[in-house]
């Protein structure tokens, strides 16, 4: 494996960034997204390209690389399929990999002297050495009760799980320039969708689940802010699991059968329709948790996101458990498209994009 020590900071809040790439790294595939400014549709976006390359099954194990080739090579052929001029690349970490801590501290402090006592507070809650991770913060309000002090969020995770990806970027002839945390991507993407609703959602809570192949990622906003978020190990690899069962099928084999659809009439009913029933339940039991975690009672939208969002029938399954609206998630609705974007094709593939559309937007990051 190749194996470089990278003079990078884990980069999770401030960097104005050069036009970049987003690039989502998953346990199934590399996503890119490359988007300019200056579209004519509300959120004056065009999306000027995008790819989506299937890694093998063991690239990604947990969140980590686990074969850096593969990942490496999935990167290359990603980029080349893309047909971008562009080399610097936004990469994100997984929530599980990131260590993030809200403090209070004295407003009005010299920047130096906000960076020093952030570290000093950091090494309470890091169960690492400092020299062993990399470390950002951002200033995320002023107390309302208390003009004179300041709420901090702090980021850090160990310089390993960074290393991974950036070495797998450069080998792949990419540049990273951006590090961020994959919840915080989606987010920002996230955004764009929350203007579309009445009022642009204002005073609604919404629920935002994205099911990937090995886990299902709830975030729940309230007024543009995260109140909550929940990871739970399901996801679309126990489709793959039950059509490997159900049909005899390699695993390789069940993955490409469930993409293309090419399965037996009884598929549908034997083996969909009860994942379906089952994932509703995990989505209905991550929002009982959220309403026992917090004050809030009611849930207005829930909005799906990633692979298993494309399963037909899976929102009018989930909305009848929940009894919640649900619809599924498409930043780019309104953006402008260039002439390498196929419109049918992307209304199709748009809930896998999120957070690497969310990466794409740090190019017009402001701080």
């Amino acid at each position: 494996m190749f194996k470089v020590n990278f003079e990078i900071n884990l980069d999770f809040f401030h960097a104005k960034s050069p036009s970049l790439i987003g690039v989502d790294i998953s346990s199934s595939s590399v996503k890119m997204v490359e988007l300019s400014m200056g579209g004519s549709g509300e959120s004056a976006y065009c999306i000027e390209s995008y790819v989506i390359e299937k890694l093998p099954l063991d690239a990604m194990q947990e969140g980590g690389i686990a074969n850096f080739d593969a990942v490496s090579e999935g990167l290359q052929r990603a980029w080349k399929r893309m047909g971008s001029r562009l080399h610097n690349v936004a990469l994100a970490l997984p929530a599980a990999a990131v260590i993030t801590k809200k403090i209070v501290v004295p407003a009005g402090q010299r920047e130096e002297d906000l960076a020093f006592q952030v570290e000093n507070e950091a090494s309470q809650y890091i169960p690492f050495a400092l020299d062993e991770v990399d470390l950002d913060y951002q200033v995320v309000r002023l107390l309302p009760d208390n003009q004179d002090e300041i709420e901090v969020l702090i980021a850090a995770s160990r310089k390993e799980k960074v290393e991974d990806r950036v070495a797998a970027a450069l080998t792949a002839g990419l540049n990273a320039v951006v590090m961020d945390v994959e919840p915080y991507a989606s987010q920002a993407a996230f955004g764009l969708v929350e203007k579309q609703l009445p009022e642009g959602g204002k005073d609604q809570v919404i629920a935002l689940v994205d099911i990937g192949a090995t886990k299902m990622s709830v975030n729940i906003f309230h007024n543009g802010e995260s109140v909550y978020m929940r990871d739970q190990a399901f996801g679309g690899n126990q489709l793959t699991q039950e059509i490997h069962n159900q049909f005899n099928l390699s695993p390789e084999d069940a993955e490409a059968a469930k993409r293309s659809g090419e399965l037996p009439e009884n598929y549908k009913n034997d083996v969909l329709q009860p994942f379906c029933e089952t994932l509703s339940i995990e989505v209905m039991r991550a929002i009982q948790f959220f309403f026992t975690s917090t004050q809030y009672t009611d849930v207005n939208y829930i909005f799906v996101a990633g692979g298993c969002a494309v399963i037909p029938g899976l929102n009018e399954t989930i909305a009848e458990r929940t009894q919640v609206s649900t619809l599924t998630v498409n930043p780019f609705s309104e953006m402008d498209l260039s002439g390498r974007v196929i419109s049918k094709q992307l209304n199709m593939d748009a809930p896998l994009l999120l957070i690497a559309c969310g990466l794409a937007m740090r190019s017009f990051d402001p701080s």
